[in-house]
């Protein structure tokens, strides 16, 4: 059982300014595998404050007194990369392979780009008689998401870190344990007292207070488009700088050659790792109308392979993270099915076997079009749409159809050809064959947000410019 009813202010645990205990749920068995209290307005303040008090010496510090934090930090996470992984699949139901592999992978591969980056990272730029100076923002409040906790905590926190800022950190409510984790690595790391705090809550309770909060100089958000509306809208008053990750409706253009089955089924089971619940997933793969019934054929046998069941086991995916996630992606598999979409594999209900937990089918719909509700709504879910395009020039046509803006994916032989379709592609990243780069810029165009995180990007993100000019 975890137990986190406490907050991380000013170096210490401490209890809340007001009782608010609630349970956290397993999505694998539905039973409550520990608690934590939801913080309010008050709580944000105290953190607000401690954060505020460092900055004024934190802000100063060294190249080397950072490096020094950080490889600490590094020690730190190898030290507890077990109960990381544990707790990921607990809260939010990743299998054990997952868990233990990309969810923690991650964490230290972001922290170790950002101790590479910030090694040789110019703050000061001398151009004629005017110097530009990389200065932090100042106090930084960060809300993170269930589906990849621990990338976003890292990709927020490392750079934040190494550029001279101080921070709160609000983790998602539904998946709160490994942060928690997290905070205790940070403390024994050895993070100087309010540098880094850490407050659980929900949306209406912290979330709103941070983003609204007049000492917060910066917001860095990552979550729903419908959130990140909310959290800029109120962010507005203040003029603080707000970066958002939101939602994605990613599509996947699948060229016309000989490897083309083998690229349906890697674009689908691509799709459903980590249950779907990935905003880059390509939810939406684009083929030859030609070749529709040759995609059907790869995509169902693919969709197959992939296994629901037990994340301590040997299954390819576990379960999505709660119900009222279940419920959403139920609905929107009866509306596909109801606006004429071709079921191709999986569909409504659970898997057979897997009564208890919020297990989703494998599931792929055919012949969709782009006016169909699946095609136009992020599921989130193990659902992969395919629909049909007469050349190039009509799948990026309707590639570029959608609201979202986060990533894009092409796969085929021809590279060179992929890579002028890219740049005819509204999008913040497209993955070539599944192209991947720890430095690569993240962030989106359009509804997917604004702003860009990892690698020299994310640490940019983070800092003010400052011109001195010399007569």
């Amino acid at each position: 059982m975890y137990e986190y009813t406490q907050f991380y202010i000013d170096g210490q645990w401490v209890d809340p300014v007001t009782p608010n205990t609630v349970p956290v749920e397993n999505p694998a068995t539905e039973e409550t595998i520990g608690h934590i209290s939801l913080g309010t307005k008050a709580d944000v303040d105290k953190a607000v404050a401690a954060a505020r008090r460092a900055f004024e010496s934190w802000q100063f510090s060294s190249r080397a007194e950072r490096l020094d934090l950080m490889r600490s930090i590094l020690a730190e996470i190898d030290k507890r990369k077990e109960d990381l992984a544990r707790a990921v699949s607990d809260e939010m139901g990743a299998p054990m392979s997952l868990a233990s592999g990309p969810h923690t992978g991650l964490l230290s591969g972001h922290l170790m780009t950002a101790i590479g980056i910030l090694e040789n990272f110019e703050f000061e730029k001398t151009n004629g008689n005017t110097t530009h100076l990389y200065e932090p923002i100042g106090v930084v409040g960060m809300i993170t998401p269930w589906n990849w906790p621990l990338n976003q905590i890292a990709c927020k926190v490392f750079p934040a870190l190494a550029t001279g800022n101080t921070m709160i950190l609000k983790p998602s409510e539904i998946a709160p344990f490994d942060a928690a984790i997290f905070t205790e690595i940070m403390h024994a790391a050895g993070t100087p007292a309010g540098v880094y705090n850490m407050i659980n809550g929900d949306g209406p309770g912290v979330g709103t207070a941070m983003s609204g909060h007049e000492d917060i100089d910066m917001i860095s958000f990552t979550g729903s488009t419908r959130a990140g509306i909310a959290i800029a809208a109120n962010a507005a008053s203040t003029v603080k700088r707000v970066a958002q990750e939101l939602g994605g409706k990613s599509p996947n253009i699948i060229l016309d050659d000989a490897s083309f089955a083998r690229s349906v089924a890697k674009g689908t089971t691509g799709m459903m790792g980590n249950s779907g619940q990935t905003c880059t997933a390509p939810s939406r793969m684009f083929v030859p109308k030609a070749r529709m019934e040759e995609a059907k054929v790869a995509a169902k046998e693919a969709a197959e392979s992939v296994i629901p069941g037990d994340p301590k086991g040997n299954a390819t995916i576990g379960p999505v993270v709660s119900k009222a996630q279940w419920d959403k992606i139920q609905g929107l598999i009866e509306k596909g099915i109801e606006e004429g979409a071709t079921l191709v594999a999986g569909g409504p209900g659970k898997p057979e076997g897997l009564e208890t937990g919020h297990y989703v089918k494998p599931t792929v719909f055919a012949d969709v079009t782009n006016d169909m509700t699946i095609a136009r709504e992020e599921i989130f879910g193990p659902v992969l749409c395919i629909l049909g395009y007469e050349d190039l020039d009509d799948a990026v046509r309707i590639g570029n159809d959608t609201e979202y803006g986060l990533a894009a994916h092409i796969m085929g032989e021809d590279t060179e050809q992929a890579k002028e379709l890219a740049k005819r592609i509204r999008a913040g990243r497209v993955a070539i064959n599944g192209g991947y780069d720890m430095n690569a810029s993240f962030g989106g165009y359009k509804k997917s947000g604004n702003g860009r995180e990892w690698g020299v990007f994310g640490f940019h993100e983070f800092l003010e410019v400052k011109s001195v000019m010399v007569a």
